[in-house]
């Protein structure tokens, strides 16, 4: 079985009050170029299909576009699992009708534990590949919550109810490989942040849980998995040093932090007699993040290079800061009008400590974190340091119950 791994996608995301819905419309299309070239029979989308829980309607379009032409490709199986970003009942409302196209959507965890997983057949029809369709796993869905409990307590049980599931839902991959008669491979996927995964300044991953302790140990996976499909974190990376348990990582640059980075889908081939082998497929950029910092010549010639070649790119700025700040702000903003490079954001950077100092624009809500809107309200109330973690950690615990209203 040749199956794509892919996740991430946050179709309807925004970068400093800008929608990439072209960016995202040119890696679809793309998308479908690469099932076709590779002979793709299986497609995993493990999670964060849309960046809100309420997707806009271009983006609902985007999406129900590509699974349509996804469907008269050479690829019979698809799947998609929700991940934290998306509304369960959202992906889950048209699950019949894509059923019978063969594309397959697990928004949480069903009633029934069979019912995440899959058979997949091969051209022959006959059986190929199981499947352990697992989506984001919510706390309300996996935990029982106790009064009086610590946050060590809380975390616990999250990080062994989630254990937990893998355990049952493999255990039945199993009973149906036993029950078939063959050594058929199992895939699974998942939504979450493994232990020992790597992020990176600005690269727009949303903290689960009570912020980054949910980190879920690579113990939680039993053996029987031959391949794990996961997503959450936007950085490419293998888990635990096994080549097998990999995130794919988002397809777009999500933040200029990542402007060095690239992105790839996954190409994976299992079988029952062979070790599974994993090929790396670089995403293009659609469009350059680009980030320069220096001082203001240093600035100047690097932005004469940038609109010298042509190619479409957005900016952020990072001047250091000498004294002649906001005249020679207005003046980078001049110099790239009318070419392709669209200056989004001008910092102001001491140049001794590397902080930032101010910003051309007064900043949106739209470009800050919830996280960073809550810290900015601690520093205003100068909330002493040893207070903070707790109050951060009863955040998260508020935001979490919010975000998985759903």
């Amino acid at each position: 079985m040749r199956v794509l791994h892919t996740s991430d996608w946050h179709l309807g995301s925004s970068l400093a009050g800008k929608k990439r819905y072209d960016e995202e419309e040119a890696f679809l299309n793309w998308l479908i170029s690469i099932i076709d070239r590779e002979c793709i029979e299986t497609l995993i989308v493990a999670g964060d299909i849309f960046d809100s829980g309420t997707p806009s309607n271009r983006a609902l379009e985007l999406y129900y576009r590509f699974l349509g032409r996804a469907g008269k490709t050479c690829c019979r199986h698809i799947l998609i699992t929700a991940g934290n970003h998306d509304s369960p009942t959202l992906l889950t409302a048209p699950q019949e009708l894509l059923s019978a196209l063969d594309i397959h959507v697990v928004g949480s965890i069903p009633l029934a534990a069979e019912d995440e997983v899959f058979i997949f057949t091969n051209i022959d029809n006959e059986p190929d590949l199981v499947v352990c369709a697992v989506p984001f796993l919510r706390d309300r869905d996996i935990r029982t919550a106790e009064a009086g409990e610590s946050i060590e307590e809380k975390r616990c049980r999250l990080l062994a109810g989630i254990g937990n599931h893998y355990t049952q839902v493999c255990g039945i991959a199993e009973l149906h490989r036993e029950r078939l008669g063959k050594n058929l491979p199992i895939l699974a996927t998942g939504h979450l942040f493994a232990a020992g995964g790597c992020t990176v300044a600005d690269d727009g991953v949303r903290d689960l849980a009570v912020g980054n302790l949910m980190q879920v140990s690579t113990s939680a996976f039993p053996a029987c998995i031959d391949y794990l499909a996961l997503g959450h974190l936007h950085q490419p990376q293998i888990v635990g040093g096994e080549p097998s348990r990999r995130y794919s990582g988002s397809p777009f640059m999500m933040g200029f932090g990542e402007s060095d980075r690239c992105k790839e889908v996954l190409i994976v081939d299992i079988s029952p007699e062979m070790p599974v082998y994993v090929t790396p497929v670089i995403v293009p950029r659609f469009r350059d993040l680009v980030q320069i910092h220096g001082d203001a010549n240093y600035i100047r010639d690097k932005l004469g290079e940038l609109i010298f070649s042509g190619r479409p790119a957005w900016l952020e700025i990072l001047l250091e800061d000498t004294g002649a700040g906001p005249s020679v702000r207005d003046e980078l903003y001049r110099i790239a009008e009318g070419s392709a490079i669209e200056v989004l954001k001008v910092k102001l950077i001491d140049p001794d400590t590397g902080t930032i100092t101010s910003s051309h624009d007064q900043e949106s809500l739209e470009e800050l974190s919830p996280d960073e809107v809550f810290k900015r309200c601690l520093d205003e109330a100068n909330e002493p340091e040893e207070n903070r973690e707790e109050l951060i950690a009863a955040y998260h615990e508020v935001l979490a119950e919010i975000q998985e209203g759903d």
